[in-house]
């Protein structure tokens, strides 16, 4: 049998850096096709909304800017009963205390992943409005996918390398994939 795998980008791509989870998402499905056990989600800001797609899930990897109090683009990993204890550590994203309540809900109901990661990045800048991720975060997201992979094999899935000019279907709308929001921003 295999596991419902979801790979959750999460944060405000309107803030900067915050929105570092959002585009590492999108460059993983740039890049590969997974198996339809494993979902890609641009989870946003979408906060409570998202406990559905997270109860859903038997594996959760969150990608997601977090202000650990590092050097900016420093990566950050943490595991299973360690994740909601790093988002609640400090106020650390516009969207933590959402995504804390959806994890602790999900924990209260008993329908929380069995494993979790979470793969952080120390942001630089949280406070340009409409600035994309800043050149020492962009700079993780290889770094992040390389760790996402890892962890996906542990759990048996290969994802296939995109070919060149292969489009993959959009995690969200067009208008905000940072080709087209950088272009106009």
């Amino acid at each position: 049998m295999s596991r419902r795998i979801i790979v959750l980008g999460i944060g405000n791509i309107l803030w900067a850096d915050e929105g570092f989870g959002v585009r590492a998402v999108e460059e993983l499905n740039a890049r590969h096709a997974f198996p339809d056990h494993v979902r890609l989600v641009d989870g946003g800001t979408q906060g409570l909304a998202l406990l559905p797609i997270i109860e859903d899930a038997d594996v959760l990897i969150i990608l997601d800017a977090v202000d650990y109090g590092l050097a900016p683009g420093s990566l950050f990993l943490a595991d299973d009963d360690d994740v909601p204890s790093c988002l609640s550590a400090k106020k650390m994203s516009l969207h933590q205390t959402s995504m804390l309540d959806v994890l602790g809900l999900a924990k209260l109901k008993g329908t929380q992943p069995l494993h979790m990661r979470l793969i952080g990045v120390q942001p630089l800048d949280l406070q340009n409005y409409g600035a994309s991720v800043t050149p020492p975060v962009r700079a993780q997201i290889d770094a992040a996918l390389t760790e996402t992979l890892a962890y996906l094999a542990r759990f048996g899935v290969v994802p296939r390398r995109r070919a060149a000019g292969e489009t993959p279907e959009p995690l969200g709308p067009e208008s905000v994939m940072i080709d087209f929001y950088e272009l106009v921003g």
